[in-house]
């Protein structure tokens, strides 16, 4: 295995259920034992349905949202267990974040040019005429004009906000960028624009990422690898190449959604609904839906199975095409 440069053990998060109190002491398990790693200059998708954990992951990985258990390793150090301002300053260097909707993300009452070199300045980078410089550097670098430079965003299009968000997120220079979501809630036309901003910046800067989406096809076009999460659980991790071949029912039914043409896949529909985090199943989470599911995945969760290239956790992983679901007739 390559160097990590980032790396999630065993990692759990469970919080107060909404509409809690002391006497009411039920608990969301958002994220439960996590193993996630991201080796340098990779990029590592995220996948699974509404609810399954996806964007704790990445707050957890960007030092937002601390764990219940478990370790969070950034550069191999645990950053967890770091005083704040020290935490503060080695995530802030190595770690940028694009977040779904700049809408929301960008303060509306601060000019480009104050959004972009906040970094800077919490981070006391340089001197203040060579922030200023950077500054320039990075909007020219996400494809802003110079005459954006004191623009507000709301003088500006939902794409070229994005463009601002992506610029203040690599400010620093970090090795790792986490974009979760950040086409989604872009017009259709300037969503592939944004898509191949970011291939280009990770190409030319050598920036491993991790790419969160809903958007399967694209997910599969970006990453390298990709993980497959649910309710809270990652359930298998594989090659990008390889995700029309997954072992687990889940990645099957998932990816069967989305249509391609280079590997068409049959659709599996799902039956029931997404269990509740607050009282998950027991065993495998995934067993209350799925079609191969047997009176031993309610015992305990599979523990990971190890292919050369990936891995997964399912007693019973779809090896042969009569593994699937039969067809109903027309």
């Amino acid at each position: 295995m390559t160097e990590s440069l980032a790396e999630l053990r065993e990692v759990s998060v469970d919080f107060r259920a909404p509409g809690g109190s002391i006497l009411n002491r039920a608990r969301v398990h958002a994220l439960t034992r996590a193993d996630v790693r991201v080796a340098p200059g990779e990029t590592l998708g995220v996948v699974g349905e509404s609810g399954c954990g996806k964007s704790t992951l990445v707050k957890v990985l960007v030092g937002l949202q601390p764990p219940s258990s478990g370790t969070v390793h950034i550069g191999g150090r645990d950053i967890w267990a770091m005083r704040t301002a020290e935490r503060r300053r080695h995530v802030g260097r190595l770690v940028g974040m694009v977040f779904q909707d700049p809408a929301t993300s960008l303060n509306r009452r601060l000019s480009v040019e104050q959004i972009i070199g906040d970094p800077l300045d919490v981070q006391r980078w340089r001197s203040p005429v060579e922030r200023g410089v950077r500054v320039g550097e990075l909007m020219d670098l996400v494809g802003l004009p110079a005459s954006a430079r004191e623009a507000l965003p709301s003088q500006m299009s939902g794409g070229q906000r994005q463009r601002v968000a992506i610029a203040r997120a690599l400010a620093l220079e970090p090795a790792l960028l986490i974009a979760d979501e950040p086409t989604s809630a872009l017009d259709v036309s300037v969503r592939a624009q944004i898509l191949n901003l970011l291939l280009d910046l990770r190409t030319r800067l050598g920036l491993a990422m991790v790419f969160v989406s809903h958007d399967l096809q694209t997910v599969r076009r970006v990453s390298d690898r990709i993980v497959t999460m649910y309710l809270g659980r990652v359930v298998e991790e594989l090659p990008a190449d390889r995700i029309h071949d997954g072992r687990h029912p889940y990645t099957r039914a998932l990816f069967s959604a989305a249509p391609g043409l280079l590997h068409p896949m049959r659709a599996i529909p799902l039956v029931g609904p997404v269990p509740s985090a607050v009282s998950p199943p027991t065993g495998c989470p995934f067993r209350t839906r799925c079609w191969r599911a047997t009176d031993r995945c309610a015992t305990e969760m599979p523990p990971y199975a190890t292919e050369a290239d990936g891995r997964y956790r399912c007693y019973h992983p779809i090896t042969e095409p009569s593994d699937l679901p039969a067809q109903e007739p027309a």
